[in-house]
């Protein structure tokens, strides 16, 4: 559905984005991940026709986005970061004025506009004035406005920014809901709108593509070690000791209490890391063997927020990868 080949584009002397290339296949969410100023938002707005690279082929629909712009833009929804709205006007007028303006016929409008408000959650503030609504449903409208014309693929450019949690949680609902029938790219830089929305991640930094994978796919691809979290009952430097001995470990760090919790008097915790097969079973047996009490032991999945910062950290020449203490460990 979404092809982009070698794009680059420049702004005077600045490289916004930087010989990019990727396939978005039709009915996938695709998270589109980065920094501020990694390039997402160009990368939007050349797709959704908004001006065309300065190298590069980039085609939605097999269209091509410079010489078929106007057909590119009937097939595409887009959501900018900052939405432009007439807050004077009731939502299903500004919706009207929307639809007039994507030419949807005249006699099929009334019924458009009534689909997206559905689909939207605006039934109840359909009739009030946008620039009296909240924030969310103002992101609401928004998203109204860019599926007026039943595009194909939709484009969302931080569509839950400055949200509260309540209304990020019914935004993202809205957001798998709508990808069930279209082709969906969403940008954003908070790690939770990926794993929570989005079949396969795209992460870009400095206008570079550093990966396009599921995350599955990019878990397997950068976890190079192992890691276990081990809480036993014992002497901490006899515990350290044996498990640093143990075939196939290579680091054991310890976890202070803090991170731990206030229940963990009298045991000691590590982060085991360590290579190939899982090892607890013979790490549970060693343990036992000693007559320590073994209170927890639980393998650490390498999350979103690893891989990100393993990528953007390599790409920026600051390091190989990342350590997060297990309190972050879990995505949100």
């Amino acid at each position: 559905m979404i092809t982009v080949e070698n794009v680059t584009k420049r702004f005077g002397p600045l490289l916004a984005v930087d010989q990019i290339s990727f396939h978005v296949p039709r009915g996938e969410v695709v998270g589109f991940l980065g920094p501020n100023g990694a390039g997402k938002s160009t990368t939007m707005r050349i797709l959704a026709g908004f001006f065309p690279p300065t190298s590069g082929h980039a085609t939605v629909g097999g269209l091509d986005v410079v010489t078929q712009t106007h057909r590119v833009k009937q097939m595409v929804g887009y959501f900018p970061e900052r939405v432009s709205v007439y807050p004077d006007l009731p939502v299903r007028s500004f919706l009207d004025f929307v639809a007039e303006a994507k030419d949807v016929p005249r006699r099929e409008r009334k019924q458009e506009i009534a689909r997206v408000i559905e689909a939207c959650g605006l039934d109840k503030v359909s009739d009030r004035i946008i620039g009296h609504l909240s924030k969310g449903y103002r992101q609401r409208v928004g998203i109204a406005q860019a599926l007026v014309h039943k595009p194909e693929v939709l484009i969302l450019d931080e569509p839950t920014i400055g949200l509260d949690p309540e209304q990020v949680v019914e935004i993202r609902r809205l957001i798998r809901d709508l990808g069930a029938d279209r082709t969906v790219i969403i940008s954003t830089h908070i790690l939770s709108e990926v794993s929570t929305v989005c079949d396969r991640v795209i992460i870009i930094n400095g206008g570079r593509i550093l990966a396009s994978e599921s995350l599955t796919e990019l878990r397997a691809q950068l976890q190079r070690t192992r890691r276990l979290q081990v809480e036993v009952e014992g002497p901490e430097s006899a515990i350290r000791g044996l498990l640093e001995q143990m075939p196939r470990v290579e680091t054991v760090r310890s976890l202070e209490l803090g991170v731990r919790g206030p229940e963990s008097n009298g045991s000691a915790a590590f982060i085991v890391e360590y290579t190939g097969e899982d090892i607890r079973k013979e790490v549970s047996r060693a343990l036992l063997q000693q007559g320590w009490g073994l209170l927890e032991i639980r393998a650490l999945e390498l999350t979103l927020e690893d891989m990100y910062l393993q990528l953007v950290q390599q790409s920026n020449g600051t390091g190989a990868g990342v350590y997060l203490a297990p309190a972050t460990l879990v995505a949100e």
